[in-house]
């Protein structure tokens, strides 16, 4: 009983997710990842007109670079022979992508690692710098890495069930020692995959069957979407045409492309003019020495603590029957 109860409160999160996010159809495929060693594609960039992706735990450190126009590999960057958990990739410009390894399902990292890895066709073997990222208050897991496409930046959100987090990593890397993290902001929970919009002045983070939209550095969550059906979704990136891509695990999957709905559009258009500090049409932003917020109201979902309120009941219940059989 005891046992079945357990595995019933750890399949609910992912049931409600799906029951509420599942848009009613597949969407429209951009391509399929014909490649039979992507078996587990947790990760998604977009680089130099190819799509980068690279398997969950449990692979080598490789990165593979796609051609988009017919799914095929065209170039595998082998970095490390073991690394612990890779889970995410974000773009790094001149030919290179960052490389997150970054999930800590158990919670006893006592640092994840990133490393800058170069891509492109044709295959390669590389020995690279690998940098240790601290979050301030203990371990935690993590999905989503994200780059600031103005600043360079690099940004991680953790996955909870109660609710993530967006974290800040110092604007320069050391590779002598801890780089400690500084939290940003809430994101939504179970957070699979995140990406800045071109903009820089907007992010997207992705779970199973939704997407939200934040603001830039303010962390306000401007909009929710559901995404396409997908078998287990752990990928998003942006293509060339500013719509999304986004990715599945699993052999031969497919990579679907997906436009911002109307709505979420019209939620990102700015409502004053712009501030002094944007740089005009065509020139290079830039919000270095800018102070981002610690913290951010942002709403939570209260299907989380409605959920754990109700598994609370349900052991009471199971406890006190026990008391009485006896």
């Amino acid at each position: 009983m005891r046992d079945r109860l357990l595995a019933g409160v750890i399949v609910v999160p992912f049931a409600l997710g799906l029951s509420a996010g599942a848009a009613p159809d597949r969407g429209e495929v951009a391509f399929t990842f014909q490649d039979p060693a992507i078996v587990e594609s947790s990760g998604l960039a977009v680089q130099g007109g190819l799509v980068l992706t690279t398997n969950d735990s449990g692979d080598a450190g490789r990165v593979f670079a796609v051609d988009p126009a017919t799914g095929r590999t065209v170039g595998v960057t082998r970095w490390s022979d073991e690394p612990t958990d890779v889970e995410a990739l974000a773009p790094a410009g001149g030919g290179e992508v960052w490389v997150g390894d970054i999930g800590d399902n158990t919670g006893s990292r006592d640092s994840v690692q990133v490393a800058r890895v170069p891509v492109g066709r044709g295959d390669r073997s590389v020995d690279v710098a690998t940098y240790d990222l601290t979050y301030p208050h203990g371990p935690a897991d993590a999905e989503s890495l994200l780059a600031d496409p103005a600043t360079g930046r690099l940004y991680v959100a953790t996955k909870s069930v109660f609710g993530g987090r967006l974290y800040e990593a110092p604007a320069t890397l050391s590779a002598d020692a801890p780089n400690r993290l500084r939290p940003v902001g809430d994101v939504l929970p179970i957070a699979t995959d995140a990406t800045f919009l071109p903009d820089g002045e907007h992010l997207v983070v992705r779970d199973y069957s939704q997407a939200a939209v934040y603001g830039f550095p303010s962390m306000e969550r401007l909009a929710t979407f559901r995404l396409p059906r997908q078998d287990q979704g752990e990928g998003i990136a942006v293509a060339a045409d500013g719509t999304l891509l986004v990715s599945s695990e699993g052999q031969g999957s497919d990579v679907l492309r997906v436009a911002l709905p109307d709505a979420v559009r019209r939620a990102l258009e700015p409502t004053s003019s712009p501030s002094p500090s944007v740089a005009p049409s065509g020139g290079s932003r830039s919000r270095s020495g800018e102070e981002l917020p610690e913290t951010t109201d942002t709403e939570r979902p209260a299907w989380p603590w409605l959920l754990t309120g109700a598994a609370g009941l349900v052991a009471v219940g199971v406890l006190l029957r026990s008391l009485r059989t006896r």
